[in-house]
């Protein structure tokens, strides 16, 4: 098993409440290397590096260690990445998209009060062994090993046959796994594996979501722990639409020119109702988080808009640089963000 949860490493560790600290340890060759910290809100990209999702940037010391602290995150758990970054300063971003030989990156599951750390392997590889004070961080290192599993139990007997019978068991091993973990972004994780069109599990997937409970089950679970989030509209809205297609998979009539029109149009109606709706909500929460601000809170949101840097600000203002950035952080807190970036995209018309 190369996943370890050490809860009694951290025994000793005073943990400050409200704050996490991830730290990890890499070769001394890395020296001077960039790492980064990612929020997935999104799991269909959770398999490649986007420059989006980056929130916190550090890097590797003399000793090849590194460190991520502060009380920035969201309360609830989410799934990050620490992505250790090989390609100098400058390079090309397209590195970003998982193509860079000289990367190396680790998913796990974290809230805003965990303590993670990430040691060399018995191998001396670095970023493949989590241990932390979440019993579920490593979960989605778990799931990557069963798929491991799966893809050999595949390329013994590569038939027709095989591979019937295989998805028949991989798919319920899988989704009987993400259950028993009773965390719905583990389940998120692999439905994303399971339901990719990319993989050879697709088809197999269209005719096991038009019949299987299971997808029901684990929308009532995302919306019981994770409500009003992006990535449980997202699930909602992928699972009618792939219903529906799935229902027209042995259509009963000749004119299949007439069902992909059929088709076509309620695939088209759904994006547009769901891109209607989100717009809708965002402006909704965005009237709602900007009434939770005081007077001067909402002033330097309007600063920021304008994409004025803290100095200018409290030039502005007539306020010290210190207390410009004491009101940032008090925003992050109210606002449930981590960056200017977010702070925009809440208010953003």
């Amino acid at each position: 098993m190369r996943v370890f949860i050490v809860l009694s490493l951290f025994l000793n560790t005073e943990l400050l409440f409200g704050q996490y600290r991830f730290t990890g340890e890499v070769a001394k060759s890395n020296s001077g290397k960039s790492v980064y910290l990612s929020l997935v809100e999104d799991y269909r990209k959770a398999s490649r590096i986007y420059l989006n999702q980056i929130i916190r940037k550090t890097k590797v010391d003399s000793l090849g260690f590194f460190q991520f602290e502060g009380d920035n995150l969201l309360d609830s758990d989410r799934i990050y990445r620490i992505h250790v970054d090989g390609c100098f300063e400058g390079m090309d971003t397209d590195h970003f998209l998982g193509e860079c030989q000289n990367s190396e990156s680790i998913l796990f599951i974290a809230h805003n009060q965990d303590t993670l750390h990430l040691p060399t392997s018995f191998e001396n590889q670095p970023l493949c062994t989590i241990a932390s004070t979440n019993l579920k961080a490593s979960l989605l290192l778990e799931i990557d090993a069963l798929k491991e599993a799966m893809a050999f139990d595949f390329m013994d007997f590569p038939s027709e046959a095989n591979k019937k019978l295989n998805l028949n068991k991989w798919f319920s091993t899988l989704q009987q796994f993400g259950a028993d973990t009773e965390e719905p972004l583990a389940e998120l994780y692999i439905y994303d594996f399971l339901s990719d069109r990319r993989n050879k599990t697709y088809r197999f997937y269209l005719q096991d979501v038009s019949k299987n409970p299971y997808y029901n089950e684990l929308s009532d679970r995302l919306q019981s722990k994770y409500p009003n989030t992006s990535f449980t509209t997202q699930y909602e809205a992928e699972i009618s639409t792939d219903k529906q297609l799935a229902s027209f998979s042995e259509p009963k009539s000749p004119d299949w020119n007439w069902i992909l029109g059929v088709l076509l149009f309620l695939s088209v109606g759904a994006n547009i109702y769901f891109f209607i709706s989100k717009r809708t909500k965002a402006a909704k929460k965005s009237t709602m988080l900007w009434s939770r601000l005081t007077p001067q809170e909402q002033k330097i949101v309007e600063h920021i808009l304008e994409e004025k840097s803290n100095k200018e600000i409290a030039a502005s203002l007539f306020v010290s640089h210190s207390t410009v950035k004491t009101h940032i952080n008090n925003l992050y807190k109210k606002l449930e963000v981590s960056s200017r970036e977010e702070v925009e995209a809440c208010f953003k018309k």
